[in-house]
């Protein structure tokens, strides 16, 4: 599939290149799929289904008018070929009409890329047997999705680059009682059952905790172990504008008193814009090439920043092929030194955080936000899970969750995979370690 979509990408990409006309520019982006999805109920097959769609963006160039058509294609050459010469057509005729747009720009050093992922994955029914035997005896719930994600880009400047990968993501709560239950998640490029039964035993382990009457925590300051996907949660709101140049130009970013030296970081803070580890594409929709990393805070310190091309020309920099949002597609969290198995001894009394739900910002400002705790959080007594412990509202700066109360962070990464599906499978992710807080506030 993977080299036939190529070629045939490569193939049209050439015939709609051919038929532009003197002055004009020409950018095609393509993007695919074709996924396999199983939801699950009560460790049962609730509705399974299979995705298989291929898209074509043309955007057609005139000097510094430009404008875009976007194309389900069916896979039929003649057919596509034919509705997409229409296209052209038609987006000759509305340019004429545009205005200029005083921020386009053409990469001035096209190169093309090419990432041809292998296919580690068993097939989908495979995988789903081994999640249901895994699962058995449990109110297991979730979503399982995988199989192939394609991206091609090709223009009149010369430059063509494909990129095809295999991933999977496996989104899945056990239910003890009620609203009560654990949440975990399991993502990557190679399935792995044993990864599969460490984490549905180590939930296995817990659903007993969660019977127990839960321990009553006053609103006040605890010591908290924040787990990696409560910690992706709190990174992802600072994705939203913490990070773009856009936001730092413009004085509206929730890092602001970092950016401008007013306030620091612990030193074991770096984080990174990682593509090369990340799971997507090291180009964009316009042809534009990722770096490996963009170092945005190391040391404590903001670095750097995310750089689109349209701020590029707004702001006279070069950019580094951020998305148009300006928000990270594959961060990663530096590690620390505190082992996994050791979280609890350190943590010694204190709140075991698995999850944070419905984050935003209570004070931008100061890059103060608010949630909720949800599933998998522990009262822990003596380095030991003793009871479970109710959803709370926690308020809470990230200059002081990150700041001078981060008293570590686990020596073990997790990858976490954007489950999001809304037009076609995400491919962006994290990687993030675990953590301890001191003081960590919780408001009621």
């Amino acid at each position: 599939m993977t080299l036939e979509t190529r070629d045939s990408f490569y193939a049209l990409a050439d015939e709609l290149l051919g038929r532009r006309r003197e002055g004009e520019e020409m950018r095609l982006s393509f993007q695919g799929e074709e996924s396999d999805f199983v939801r699950f109920n009560n460790a049962a097959i609730r509705q399974p289904g299979s995705v298989r769609q291929l898209h074509l963006s043309m955007e057609l160039i005139r000097g510094k008018r430009h404008c875009r058509a976007h194309v389900v294609l069916s896979g039929d050459r003649a057919l596509d070929g034919s509705r997409l010469r229409d296209v052209l057509e038609r987006l000759r005729v509305d340019l004429g009409s545009l205005p200029e747009d005083p921020y386009l720009i053409l990469p001035d050093d096209p190169r093309s890329t090419e990432q041809v992922g292998e296919d580690r994955l068993p097939k989908a029914e495979e995988a789903v047997e081994e999640i249901l035997d895994a699962a058995s005896g449990t109110d297991f719930v979730g979503i399982f999705a995988s199989g192939g994600l394609f991206k091609g880009f090709a223009s009149s400047l010369g430059q063509k680059s494909w990129f095809s990968s295999h991933p999977f993501n496996l989104d899945f709560s056990i239910y003890a009682h009620e609203d009560k239950a654990l949440k975990e998640s399991l993502a990557g490029l190679e399935w792995n059952g044993a990864t599969l039964r460490e984490r549905l035993g180590w939930a296995r382990e817990k659903l007993p905790i969660l019977d127990r009457p839960p321990k009553d925590i006053s609103p006040g300051g605890y010591r908290v172990f924040l787990a990696p996907a409560a910690m992706e949660e709190i990174l992802n709101v600072l994705s939203y504008n913490g990070f773009g140049l856009r936001s730092h130009r413009s004085k509206t970013t929730s890092l602001l008193r970092l950016l401008e030296n007013e306030a620091a970081l612990s030193p074991e803070v770096t984080l990174t814009e990682s593509t090369k580890r990340g799971l997507g594409p090291s180009f964009d929709d316009s042809g534009f090439v990722c770096p490996d990393e963009v170092r945005l805070i190391e040391g404590g310190k903001l670095t750097g920043a995310l750089v689109s091309p349209r701020s590029a020309v707004e702001y006279d920099v070069p950019t580094n092929a951020a998305s148009s949002g300006e928000h990270p597609r594959s961060l990663e969290m530096a590690p620390g030194d505190i082992a996994k198995d050791d979280v609890l001894e350190k943590l010694g009394e204190g709140i075991l955080i698995g999850n944070l739900w419905y984050l935003n910002y209570s004070d931008l400002k100061n890059c103060r936000m608010t949630g909720m705790t949800r599933f998998g959080t522990f009262w822990v007594e003596g380095g030991q899970i003793v009871a479970p412990a109710p959803a709370m509202r926690f308020d809470e700066s990230v200059y002081r969750m990150l700041g001078d109360n981060l008293e570590g962070l686990t020596r073990e990464q997790e990858l976490i995979m954007d489950p999001s599906t809304y037009s076609a499978r995400s491919t962006n992710s994290a990687r993030v370690p675990g953590a301890i807080v001191r003081d960590f506030t919780l408001t009621l």
